[in-house]
């Protein structure tokens, strides 16, 4: 008769139950801050091959040759990056068409292979991601 009343003020399981509680939404929230960082890490790295290309191929005198520039930074560059695999990745250089002193290298990378996909985690970005860089050509 007694025991009933006493169940409710007993403390030995209360860290338990919190725990069993507040746990889930930690390791998710956990798991999604780690697989942005992930994303985040790769989508910089696209940026940051997009600007170097961008930059290589302002040498080149056409599109063409603007093109072969970019193209041969990125096949020989992007593998020291990492979470990019170079077979994912495609890539254009094309000229401006509002402003014939400019051109724009846009990289596009099928993000679908990150480890990120397999977590269990709350909304995650994108699979596709793409990158741009313009360059000005000659003078101011």
């Amino acid at each position: 008769m007694y025991a009933f009343p006493r169940l409710f003020f007993r403390k030995e399981g209360a860290a338990a139950v919190e725990f069993a509680l507040v746990a889930p939404l930690f390791f998710m929230t956990v798991l999604t801050m780690i697989g942005y960082g992930v994303y985040l890490s790769a989508s910089h790295s696209l940026q940051q091959i997009a600007a170097d290309a961008a930059r290589t191929a302002i040498a080149g005198l056409t599109a063409n040759e603007r093109h072969s520039l970019a193209d041969t930074y990125i096949r020989t560059s992007i593998t020291g990056y990492a979470f990019i695999d170079v077979s994912k990745v495609s890539f254009d250089v094309q000229d401006d068409v509002s402003n014939i002193d400019q051109f724009t290298v846009t990289i596009s990378y099928d993000a679908s292979a990150l480890p990120i996909w397999n977590l269990f985690t709350f909304a995650m970005p994108d699979r596709e991601i793409t990158r741009y860089a313009t360059i000005r050509i000659g003078g101011i």
